[in-house]
């Protein structure tokens, strides 16, 4: 499945920074999950969607665009 940016800017109300931010978040967060999957830490959720791919931002984008994930906006933008 491909991911349009259409789809993607619209989880996020068309905003390329938050889109940006939460893609860079999430794909941290997935790179954790994997560099600690031996340790048996589970301090991170691992992948929500199955992909082709095995990039962790790839995989964070794809979670945006199927809306498997929630996010906090803050009403003044500086949280």
């Amino acid at each position: 499945m491909k991911t349009k940016i259409d789809d993607l800017l619209r989880a996020m109300n068309n905003s390329r920074f938050g889109l940006t931010i939460a893609a860079a978040k999430r794909a941290r967060q997935i790179n954790n999950y994997f560099r600690h999957l031996g340790d048996g830490l589970g301090r991170e959720a691992g992948p929500q969607v199955a992909s082709a791919s095995n990039k962790a931002l790839t995989l964070a984008l794809e979670e945006i665009a199927q809306e498997k994930l929630e996010f906090e906006v803050p009403d003044d933008g500086t949280k």
